[in-house]
This record gives structure tokens, sequence and C-alpha cells, in this order.
């Protein structure tokens, strides 16, 4: 004990990133937007905020991600990736609508006009067996 009666402690001051429970720092956002001149103040909390919303979206992109990864049996996380979590995510897709992902590639789509017509012994099929919807394609002889 000190002579005041406050007794000494060893504790490090805790960051406003470990104080709100996020991972994202909460300083260097608050720094970035002081100076940034977006706006001529910026209060105590915004920064806060603004790295919870962050951080949320990241992991949401990065758990999708991660899923278009694992489907594709890849370990790692390529734009390729990234671009499949973000387009076939609807609200994503909206907020990244006029984003281009480097080396994202497009997907995968082919107009139903372009696909080959059933002949009309696939189509007896599908009335005898509605279960089964796949299309019996003719493939071409290779010799």
């Amino acid at each position: 004990m000190s002579g005041l009666g406050i007794a000494l402690t060893n504790k490090r001051k805790l960051t406003r990133s470990e104080k709100a429970g996020l991972i994202f720092p909460v300083g260097r956002i608050h720094r970035l937007l002081r100076r940034g001149n977006y706006a001529p103040h910026i209060g105590s909390g915004a920064p806060v905020y603004f790295a919870a919303v962050i951080e949320y979206l990241v992991a949401e992109i990065v758990e999708l991600a991660g899923n278009a990864a694992a489907d594709n049996k890849k370990k790692r996380i390529i734009p390729r990736h990234l671009q499949l979590a973000i387009r076939n995510d609807e609200e994503l897709n909206k907020l990244f609508r006029d984003v281009t992902i480097a080396e994202g590639g497009v997907l995968p789509n082919i107009h139903q006009s372009l696909l080959p017509k059933p002949s009309k012994k696939d189509e007896k099929n599908a009335q005898q067996h509605p279960e089964v919807k796949e299309v019996n394609r003719k493939r071409p002889i290779t010799s």
C-alpha cells in the first residue's frame, strides 16, 4: 500500500478493443476517422461501433468464403472463394454490387435458351419417373 491508502496493482491498461470485446483496433480506427476529415468532431463511441460493424462483416464473409473453399476441397481461401461467397449471398451481393474482385471470376450460369432441348424420349421418361429430374444428354463420340 502506498501512503495514500491506494493499493498498487501491476495491471496493465485495457485497450478499447478489449473493453468492447473486439478484435479490430478501435484506437487505430479512431485515429483514421480523425485524420480522414470525415467530420469536425468524432465521438468516442463512433470508432467502437464502426470497428464492431467491420468485424462482423469480415467474419461473415470469411465464414462464407471458407465454406466455398471447403466445397471446392481447398484449405486456403482464394479470391474466387470470396467472389462466390459474396455473389451467392443476397445481402452481401447488394452491399458489394459495384465491387470488382480481382481474380474472382464470374458465377457459373448458363441461360436456359442455350441448353440443349430434351428429346421426346427424355420427356416420356420424365413423365413416367418424376423423381428423376436429370436430363440425359448425348455426348459426342471421341475416337
